[in-house]
């Protein structure tokens, strides 16, 4: 079994809000380190907002040197533009650790649900209250921070998933 220490970004993007989380993980052994909300201006155009947003997640991996990150796919809503936005933002969050270096995973809402809570249509406070119980030190002051915690859990998982799976039979 793999018990390096992993560190992991997870991401849950929006252009108004950005959830962020990173963890520890150590084979089944996850850590919390931080967690927290990316806001932009409301009132700002959206380039500017999108720089905003890629000038704190850049600051994010200078500040926590993630090993990996992993990002939340986006689902297709009736609001054609509020989807758009959506897809700028999440734009945004997969280029960043990019840029770095940093290789990036993608998942879908219903895979991190399955994964943290064990059944795809869990609501977002079941997703809270199991975050909450898998990392206890977490702060999340929103939403957004526990599904951004959620996301790197579930990486985690699937990344030591794929590694049992790797290794040769003895």
């Amino acid at each position: 079994m793999d018990n390096r220490v992993v560190r992991v970004l997870g991401i849950d993007p929006g252009l108004r809000f950005t959830g962020w989380g990173v963890i520890d993980a150590a084979g089944n052994r996850l850590t919390h380190v931080a967690d927290g909300v990316i806001a932009t201006d409301g009132t700002e155009s959206v380039p500017l907002r999108l720089k905003a947003l890629h000038d704190a997640l850049a600051a994010l991996m200078v500040q926590y040197r993630p090993d990996e990150a992993a990002v939340e796919e986006t689902y297709v809503n009736r609001n054609g533009s509020a989807t758009l936005k959506l897809g700028y933002a999440r734009g945004v969050a997969l280029l960043a650790p990019a840029l770095l270096g940093v290789t990036v995973a993608e998942y879908a809402a219903k895979t991190v649900k399955m994964a943290v809570v064990g059944t795809g249509g869990a609501d977002k406070t079941q997703v809270s209250m199991m975050v909450r119980r898998l990392l206890p030190a977490a702060t999340l002051k929103r939403a957004d921070a526990a599904d951004a915690l959620a996301v790197a859990i579930c990486h985690a998982h699937h990344r030591s998933s794929r590694l049992a799976w790797a290794r040769p039979a003895a």
